[in-house]
């Protein structure tokens, strides 16, 4: 038994001789308090709908709690993980992310829901392997990436490999379909493809195709095709497609500079689709008006500072790219979903992190933080 424990402990080197610091206090609490923001916000939204859907209105309520528990069981192991034991998660990650994303599509397994199939039944566990994937592929291209930092000079060399391998994993996921997830897994690319020194000539053609590719693939889908007309007028089609958006901005103008409240929004008694998932934000700015909406928006940029604070101090290539792909996986996700409720972008099915309803990404943003207080924890470089 005592060589099977040494075995573990040296696979993921959660322990090391040297002594690190402490986790960063300025990243672990503005998340907490996200996360807090978000239960609260579960709460409130879903009380109505649990009660019609299932009789108990606190029914999300608890399923949320339970996915937070689970988040930060996550999060708590991975911030004791050494610089090692992250190293060694990106295959068994990738491995694991890449299966469940083909299970998806196994008859029996995986699960559809409003036309999509994004979601995988295992036993009780419903899991969308979507978030992560999104994960994995920024551990993996942190790994590859800090492998090839000599090579970004040359196209071929450097940004094509990466582009070749997430490709095919974005097609999947677009099958699904999933054109939220398929457009972070982009942004994420490029954020650390551009933090590995790739040449911005080089970014900018490759992003220019991969721009025309999803407009293509927004034109030719008659659904997707409606929401970019209903974004571009949604007050034109208030009573069909544009009325989650509407509705949207109803609840932004309702809640002013300081809110009516907590608990006295309408817009989430059945008025606002999805008012506990992707417009969970429309709800926050109803009851606590814009003072909510910033301060909100500064736990977020706390998290982004610090993560990049973290990426900028680490001498390691692989931890810092990592430190730059967990942040902008987080905060790059944040923003998309805030120009979605507030109609600067067209509708993505993005989840606001920490904030959302939603077992899976909730999961992947507490466990994005672990990682991350994990890289806080090693000595600066002085």
């Amino acid at each position: 038994m005592r060589n099977v424990g040494a075995y573990f402990r040296s696979w993921f080197g959660r322990f090391e001789a040297v002594a690190y610091r402490r986790p960063d206090p300025w990243l672990g609490l503005p998340a907490a308090a996200l996360v807090a923001l978000g239960a609260l916000m579960v709460l409130n939204t879903t009380y109505f709908l649990g009660q019609e859907k299932t009789g108990d209105p606190f029914h999300f309520f608890k399923l949320h709690l339970l996915h937070i528990a689970l988040g930060f069981a996550v999060m708590a192991a991975l911030s004791q993980f050494s610089l090692a034991g992250l190293r060694r998660l990106v295959t068994p990650l990738m491995i694991v992310a890449v299966a469940l994303l083909i299970l998806v599509w196994i008859p029996g397994l995986g699960v559809v829901r409003g036309g999509a199939r994004r979601w995988v039944r295992l036993g009780p566990v419903l899991a969308e392997p979507s978030e992560l994937v999104k994960f994995a592929v920024v551990f993996f291209l942190a790994d590859f990436l800090a492998k090839r930092q000599d090579l970004m000079s040359s196209f071929k060399r450097g940004p094509l490999p990466a582009f070749l391998i997430v490709g095919p994993i974005a097609l999947i996921v677009l099958k699904q379909p999933d054109f939220g997830t398929t457009v972070m897994l982009a942004l994420v690319l490029f954020a650390l493809l551009f933090a590995a020194g790739a040449r911005a000539k080089h970014l900018g053609a490759a992003g220019g195709l991969a721009l025309a590719a999803l407009v293509i693939q927004a034109v030719v889908k008659p659904y997707r095709m409606k929401r970019l007309t209903t974004f571009m007028d949604p007050w034109g089609a208030a009573r069909g497609a544009g009325f989650q958006l509407t509705q949207s901005f109803i609840a932004l103008g309702e809640g002013g500079g300081w809110g009516m409240g907590l608990g006295a929004g309408r817009q989430k008694m059945f008025y606002l689709p999805q008012a506990h998932t992707d417009f969970v934000f429309a709800v926050v700015v109803e009851e606590f008006g814009m003072i909510g909406a910033l301060m909100m928006f500064a736990l977020f940029c706390a998290i982004l500072f610090r993560g990049m604070r973290i990426a900028h101090e680490e001498p390691d290539p692989f931890a810092s790219l990592l430190a730059v792909g967990l942040t902008a996986m987080l905060s790059l996700q944040a923003l998309v979903n805030l120009a979605v409720v507030i109609g600067l972008v067209p509708t993505k099915g993005l989840p606001l992190p920490f904030l959302s309803y939603g077992g899976t990404s909730i999961v992947m943003a507490m466990a994005a933080v672990g990682a991350l207080l994990a890289l806080s924890r090693r000595p600066a470089v002085r």
